[in-house]
């Protein structure tokens, strides 16, 4: 009888573990060698997560074109859909004539959170909290004199208190700065150095202590021009213009809209080793920390009526720790990109999601999003369906002139060009 309950499963090597799948699914040979291939990973794999038994790779693209600062780039991206790194690479070049991208952010600065309960007098308690700053900064930076000795470190508090369901709750705001780090080891590290004096200061109960991933403090910006005769002229402005204020009235269509965005950004920050779940987690929360859900770019058209487009969000993204250093591909792809600090890293990864906003709403504006799409969504169906070496070319060909591009019709045309091979 099948089983999930496998006693010492963590304890065990990655090849065993990869046995007890393998009769547990009943994985073929060659199924059990596609899932057990760790590629570059090697045997790094199995210091990065538990229970491992294989690797997960996605396809790796270059993104080119790229102009950002006056400077240019090439940009590693790992995605598996369709049509992404070549969107980013279009938008680039159209860009490239009006200058490119320009970039700025903010400093490095993380939020560590410490939630403060059971207290009675809770502005008396934030004040008191502040009145003692100096004190609970020194005790942070205890904990990481390398980084403040590289100039980083606790820098400064806020306090906010909440009217709960529960009672008062004062929040603990420490805000560090992580250099060239992502900063949650170092922010979490120092959020529970601080609790017990904070807990002595105020009478209250610490509960949690932990790093926010809403990094408020620590912006990336990016804006760039697109010529108006190179999007169909005024009219073309004006689509895109109204495809973007459509999602700034309507969250169905933002949602899309910013996903588009994240198509970008996400692929940049997995190529490059960094924590996509928390660059999502906090940019969605931005998009939405004005009480409404809004789209993080924004387009209007200046005085020579070209279109003009900006983007702002947070990126919490680093070049030291985590899978940044220890990831083969992920160092690679930092060397291709020849990024020096974190801020620039964010800045390039802030064009790249303008830049993928822009394609898409060129395309839903104008010829619509499935014409590009699709031809490459083709390839996949196409291979999918049993297509190998040439074929694959032929029936793409066949599927997107049908405008037909549908695992049924593949798997149909794939059958007749082979008895036409055998003929």
């Amino acid at each position: 009888m099948r089983t999930s309950k496998i006693s010492g499963f963590y304890k065990l090597g990655s090849e065993k573990r990869l046995e007890i799948v393998r009769d547990f699914a009943g994985l073929n040979e060659e199924e059990i060698g596609i899932l057990g291939n760790t590629g570059s990973l090697g045997e790094i794999a199995d210091r990065m997560i538990e229970n491992v038994v294989g690797s997960m790779p996605l396809p790796l693209g270059i993104a080119v074109n790229f102009v950002i600062n006056g400077n240019d780039y090439l940009i590693p991206m790992a995605i598996e859909e369709p049509s992404v790194v070549a969107a980013a690479s279009n938008a680039a070049k159209m860009a490239r004539e009006k200058g490119g991208f320009r970039t700025s952010s903010t400093e490095p600065i993380m939020i560590g959170q410490i939630q403060l309960t059971d207290v009675s007098d809770p502005s008396s308690a934030k004040f008191t909290i502040l009145t003692n700053k100096h004190r609970i900064l020194d005790l942070a930076n205890e904990k990481d004199p390398v980084l403040v000795n590289l100039g980083g470190g606790a820098k400064d508090l806020e306090v906010k208190v909440f009217d709960a369901i529960a009672g008062p709750m004062v929040v603990v705001h420490l805000l560090v700065n992580v250099k060239d780090a992502m900063g949650a080891n170092a922010v979490n590290t120092m959020a529970e150095a601080v609790a017990p004096f904070i807990e002595q200061l105020t009478g209250g109960k610490v509960n949690l202590r932990i790093i926010s991933n809403l990094a408020t403090h620590r912006l990336a910006y990016a804006r760039a021009v697109f010529a108006k005769d190179a999007i169909g002229g005024e009219e073309g402005v004006a689509r895109i213009v109204s495809a973007y204020l459509f999602a700034r009235s309507d969250p169905y269509r933002c949602a899309t809209h910013n996903k588009g965005i994240m198509n970008g950004i996400d692929a940049v920050v997995i190529a490059t080793g960094n924590d996509f779940r928390a660059i999502e987690a906090g940019a969605h929360s931005y998009a939405s920390i004005t009480g409404k859900y809004l789209p993080l770019t924004k387009w209007e058209k200046n005085k020579d009526h070209d279109l003009v487009g900006t983007i702002e969000l947070p990126l919490a993204v680093g070049l030291v720790g985590g899978a940044t250093t220890v990831h083969p591909t992920a160092k690679v792809n930092l060397k291709i990109l020849g990024v020096k600090t974190a801020n620039e890293l964010a800045e390039i990864i802030a064009a790249v999601g303008l830049a993928q906003n822009f394609a898409a709403l060129r395309a839903l504006a104008t010829e619509g999003i499935q014409k590009g799409h699709m031809s490459l969504h083709a390839r996949n169906v196409a291979i999918a369906a049993g297509a190998k070496g040439e074929m694959i070319d032929k029936v793409v060909e066949i599927l997107v002139r049908e405008k037909k591009v549908r695992i049924d019709r593949a798997k149909e045309v794939v059958n007749s060009l082979s008895l036409e091979k055998k003929a």
